[in-house]
């Protein structure tokens, strides 16, 4: 009698555990298809914030300036680069003069003097030519 209970006792547990584990593992599959909550903005929603909430350029370099000037003036410099790029982009042949004076601006900027270029400076400085 003891021994069947025994067995009875131990299959009602193996049925409980198996019975739970398929609980469990229908329930995980079903939580695989609800989409986690997102925070990133859409197109749609920024299409919805109203204009008066959307500085300008002016009231952004007035917010920089009143934080640093130094901060104002930056601002501006992004600003008028942003402009110019814009006008820069409308047409293939203002890109391709956009590039030219990036790269001339460039190559002043870091222009890698050779010894000969800064003795002829040196020169000059000295005899006064």
């Amino acid at each position: 009698m003891q021994k069947i209970l025994l067995s009875l006792k131990q299959a009602l547990r193996s049925s409980f555990l198996i019975i739970g584990l398929m609980v469990f593992i229908s329930l995980s599959g079903s939580f695989i298809f609800i989409q986690q909550a997102s925070y990133a903005t859409t197109v749609e929603e920024l299409k919805l914030i109203p204009p008066e909430y959307k500085p300008n350029s002016q009231e952004k370099i007035n917010r920089a300036n009143e934080y640093d000037p130094g901060v104002g003036v930056q601002e501006e410099g992004r600003e008028e680069a942003y402009e110019e790029a814009i006008k820069d982009g409308e047409n293939l042949n203002t890109m391709e003069k956009a590039y030219e004076r990036n790269l001339k601006v460039e190559r002043e900027q870091n222009s890698p003097e050779s010894f000969g270029e800064k003795a002829k400076e040196v020169i000059e400085k000295v005899t006064g030519k």
